[in-house]
């Protein structure tokens, strides 16, 4: 069993096209649909309407210039 998240078009008269990868074998399958009732077009839509994240940005000025980040200055003898 496979599972194919794929897109797929539905007409008018109820028939439903897909691309599906090509190591499936032609022939009849047994499949299991499960339609989003929302369509494609609409979820594109609504993420297009979200405003752009705002982050904050805090300045705390330049690094001290003998500021060392090596674990062995930072934690010196702890932990031994």
């Amino acid at each position: 069993m496979k599972t194919i998240e794929t897109i797929a078009t539905v007409t008018k008269d109820g028939k439903i096209t897909a691309q599906l990868p090509l190591d499936i074998p032609e022939g009849q399958h047994q499949v299991v649909i499960v339609i989003d009732e929302k369509l494609l077009v609409e979820k594109v839509e609504s993420k297009e309407k979200r405003p752009p994240l705002n982050f904050p940005v805090d300045n705390y000025g330049s690094w001290p210039e003998n500021l060392s980040l090596k674990r062995e200055d930072m934690y010196g003898d702890w932990g031994r």
